[in-house]
């Protein structure tokens, strides 16, 4: 167990003196995030020296920090021997490659056979790590796209890789077979994306009210009913990539939520939406050295490939 479970003890050296309370906390419980402790602090779980006082509270040195970290929210996830595609794994994060068809936390009508339940099996201490009903998943892909997704296994690389991502320093790539052949071959997209007024389980563009979403992507092939793109996110909403695609009238093939497109003109069937996360980068939570992952494209989409070479 991490010690973010269990009660611990500091007297404050004398380098510690007149630093903020969650600051200097949060350098010596290694694996806890920052944000953590200072939840703590605020719901009377630190003292110093027998008083709860506030996160910004300044430290006098030889003063007595102690941490008694609330229990762990019990769970009924289970976890389940479903096989992982691992490509990194250390004892801050991993990377996995998630198969299509793999939902990715459970939710309504998915209560097994997640992710989440695979990593819980994979991963015992998971539980404690973030949210209680998906510990350790810093974003996500819809269950028919497959790709690369990072995972934190401890609450300092939770916070440090969501903060990456709030601020956009996480650059994801996806790869995707869409409707037809984009004009030009180069293109940005920047269209709002809200929930579709009329249908709550679909997103649409350039909606009042919309949050700004924002897509680059380029053409690598081209076939007379269809083509490669690869596709990079600026921001991250519910469905950018099949909504924007979509939205400038190239929906990703098999995606029967934006578009109608699930057999090739040969009668070939389309089995799930092509697309791919295919490039990860981002820093180390804990390091700081900047990683990148690549994804070869799965299966089904080499051969919808082959399908359409063949044309």
């Amino acid at each position: 167990m991490t010690d973010s479970t269990a009660k611990s003890v500091h007297t404050v050296p004398t380098a510690g003196q007149g630093t903020r309370l969650d600051g200097w906390l949060a350098s010596v419980l290694h694996t806890t995030s920052r944000s953590r402790i200072q939840s703590w602090i605020r719901s009377g779980h630190v003292t110093v020296d027998g008083q709860i006082v506030k996160p910004g509270h300044l430290l006098v040195a030889g003063t007595r920090v102690e941490v008694r970290p609330p229990p762990v929210k019990p769970t009924d996830l289970e976890p389940e021997p479903i096989p992982l595609d691992i490509l990194y794994e250390d004892e801050a994060l991993l990377v996995v490659n998630k198969p299509p068809g793999l939902v990715v936390h459970p939710a309504a009508g998915h209560a097994h056979g997640t992710l989440v339940n695979a990593l819980l099996y994979h991963c015992p201490e998971l539980p404690g790590i973030g949210g209680e009903q998906r510990p350790g998943i810093v974003h996500r892909l819809d269950k028919d796209t497959s790709g690369l997704l990072v995972v934190a296994k401890t609450e300092q690389a939770l916070d440090g890789l969501a903060r990456q991502f709030k601020e956009r320093r996480v650059k994801k790539q996806y790869t995707a077979f869409v409707r037809g052949q984009p004009t030009p071959a180069e293109g940005y997209i920047d269209a709002a994306i809200a929930r579709d007024p009329h249908n709550r389980q679909r997103m649409r563009a350039l909606v009042a009210g919309g949050r700004s979403a924002r897509s680059r992507y380029t053409l690598r092939e081209t076939w007379a009913e269809a083509s490669l793109v690869d596709i990079w996110i600026e921001t991250g909403r519910t469905h950018q990539i099949r909504v924007h695609m979509a939205h400038i009238g190239h929906p990703v093939l098999g995606d029967t939520t934006y578009g109608r497109y699930r057999t090739l003109r040969d009668g070939t069937a389309v089995p799930r939406q092509m697309l791919h996360a295919a490039q990860l980068a981002f820093d180390h939570p804990v390091s700081g050295v900047r990683l990148t992952w690549q994804a070869p494209l799965p299966e089904d989409m080499n051969r919808i490939a082959g399908h359409l070479w063949g044309e």
